[in-house]
């Protein structure tokens, strides 16, 4: 049995439609002008953006707004996903795109290759992966297997020291290095799970990082957003309940949404953030101060 035969109906319909969907958005912003962030200008400046699955991932909407800075994008993408991530090409000014993945050695060198090739140099790099096998996103957590403990570390985690090491020669100095985490590193998300383990490993790489890639001036930061409803996130037990949750308890009472965490990368990336690094900065309507 093919692969495509293999996804599940529901996937093969929004695949279908899924071309034209962008077309038309791709269609509605040229009507209106574009979006420019006249805050946030980083004309001439490069990115290298892994983890964008469709138009509703965190890491397009990074890309998008980068894009819409001046920034020129490279988009790392698996395979699988090829489908849904070419469409969004032409929402870029002259991007790079390449299949990757980061669990595969061959395919990384290739990838960084095309990179040195295209950029020479680069100065963002940004880290939106997580992966955890759907039978560790339920139940117990003490039910994880050995293999799957590993690939949810491996993947969510250790990726981003793989990444980091890859493209320190390539990147600029002051440049800047984010990655995407969230609340269940600290606290328990009942069905988070492995993943909660892994985004805490997570930001611990972030703080070791910052200290060995200072000299460079690079800073290395990670922020973590709030419940949004994307790709990964739709693989988690319950998380229709989460988002109701988030609203409920959050001082502003309400849920953030994709764009709210590009708004930080943005910060993140440009001089207004020259002295922070290191750091976990929460996007979340301030859910994570509560105490109940």
């Amino acid at each position: 049995m093919s692969d495509k035969k293999k996804m599940p109906l529901k996937f093969r319909a929004y695949q279908a439609i899924y071309p034209a969907k962008i077309k038309l958005k791709q269609l509605k912003e040229k009507l209106k002008g574009g979006k420019k962030m006249a805050n946030f200008n980083l004309e001439g400046k490069k990115a290298v953006v892994f983890g964008v699955a469709n138009d509703q991932s965190i890491a397009w909407h990074i890309a998008k707004a980068l894009n819409d800075s001046g920034v020129r994008v490279a988009l790392a993408y698996q395979e699988r996903i090829e489908s849904l991530v070419k469409p969004l090409l032409g929402m870029l000014n002259n991007p790079v795109a390449e299949k990757c993945d980061v669990v595969d050695d061959a395919l990384l060198d290739s990838f960084f290759e095309k990179i040195r090739k295209e950029f020479g140099k680069f100065d963002f790099l940004i880290h939106s992966i997580a992966f955890a096998k759907k039978e560790h996103l339920e139940g117990d957590f003490y039910s994880v297997d050995r293999r799957g403990y590993q690939v949810a570390n491996e993947v969510s985690s250790y990726s981003l020291t793989e990444l980091a090491r890859r493209a320190l020669p390539l990147m600029n100095n002051d440049g800047s290095i984010i990655a995407m985490t969230y609340y269940g590193s600290k606290k328990v998300f009942p069905n988070y799970n492995i993943m909660g383990v892994a985004k805490a490993a997570l930001e611990a790489s972030v703080r070791y990082l910052a200290y060995d890639l200072g000299k460079k001036g690079i800073r290395v930061n990670a922020i973590s957003a709030g419940p949004v409803k994307t790709l990964a996130a739709s693989g988690i037990s319950g998380f229709d309940k989460m988002l109701k949750h988030a609203a409920e308890k959050a001082p502003l009472q309400r849920n953030i949404d994709a764009d709210d965490v590009a708004n930080m990368a943005l910060f993140l990336c440009s001089g207004l953030s020259r002295n922070i690094t290191g750091q976990v900065i929460y996007v979340d309507a301030g859910y994570s101060i509560m105490g109940i």
